[in-house]
């Protein structure tokens, strides 16, 4: 099948960077929020992402207004119902996405893809919640942060996964300007199946003793070439945010490594998320030249 109009589901950060990819490549793009104010507030980060590009000279002020009007925000499912895929990426809570696919279900036409931009739950778990056939249009697509700049899709398929469907959705990627990535079902999928416990490493050697948080950030930066240290990143994800997904992962697969070290479920307990609150393993308080916290 051919792709050509695509729904995404939430105008967050996510949401909106989906949307905005999706109308540059082409695609005629409606965006589903639960309020006109969320909506409204998505598509002003995306006028300013969108100028910002024109500023730069990335795109023409003409291109600039062709892709803005190739957007549509609105509040109703059943805008979405003519949609050949739905990208979906509202809050990360498993009984929420079910409920919202159970009733997209009904009012989407049968070949309409659903894809979720999850980076931890399960997709064969949120296919479950829509009826037999669509479980085989069901497929994970996980985008990374931010969504218009970073070029990797994670393209999940399940057991069901019908293999017609599967490489739609992974030319999907493609015509996005993405470099997709073929994953199965397993939490984690692959980047973050790699990624959490070497994050929860660092905080176990900072725990532990090994170094310092500066030291330990430098260490991965100088010596392995990383464009940011553990520590750094993880106030970049957001700790809360890190936690939520290790606790998922830990959950499916029992190991110690995917497990929330102590000292990051007191940072979360404690509202020290990262940049977003203004204290993590560093403090922000001058974002320019943040500087460690001292977490004794």
């Amino acid at each position: 099948m051919e792709i050509k109009k695509v729904g995404v589901l939430g105008c967050g950060l996510m949401g909106s960077g989906i949307a905005q990819t999706a109308a540059t490549a082409g695609f005629d793009v409606v965006v589903r929020e639960v309020s006109d104010e969320l909506c409204e507030r998505g598509f002003t980060g995306i006028e300013k992402s969108l100028a910002k590009f024109a500023e730069k000279g990335t795109i023409t002020a003409e291109q600039q207004a062709q892709i803005r009007g190739r957007l549509k925000g609105t509040t109703k499912f059943e805008e979405l119902s003519d949609c050949d895929i739905i990208v979906e990426a509202i809050i990360e809570n498993l009984e929420t996405k079910r409920d919202t696919y159970a009733r997209l279900d009904g009012l989407c036409k049968p070949e309409t893809i659903f894809a979720s931009n999850t980076s931890s739950l399960s997709i064969t778990e949120m296919m479950t919640a829509t009826s037999r056939e669509r479980q085989r249009r069901f497929v994970g697509l996980h985008f990374f942060n931010p969504v218009p700049f970073m070029k990797l899709v994670e393209v999940v398929r399940t057991i069901l996964t019908d293999e017609e469907v599967y490489e739609t959705a992974v030319e999907f990627g493609r015509k996005l300007g993405k470099v997709p990535v073929r994953a199965e079902d397993k939490s984690g999928f692959i980047v973050n199946r790699l990624l959490v416990p070497y994050l929860l490493d660092a905080i176990r050697a900072l725990e532990e003793g090994v170094g310092s948080i500066v030291d330990i950030d430098n260490g991965m930066k100088l010596g392995c070439g990383h464009p940011m240290g553990p520590l750094t990143l993880l106030d970049f994800v957001g700790l809360d945010t890190t936690y939520y997904i290790a606790e998922i992962m830990f959950d499916e697969f029992r190991e110690r490594r995917f497990a929330p070290p102590p000292l990051l479920k007191r940072m979360v307990m404690a509202g020290l998320y990262g940049r977003k609150s203004g204290r993590g393993f560093y403090d922000y308080a001058d974002a320019k030249n943040p500087v460690p916290t001292n977490l004794v």
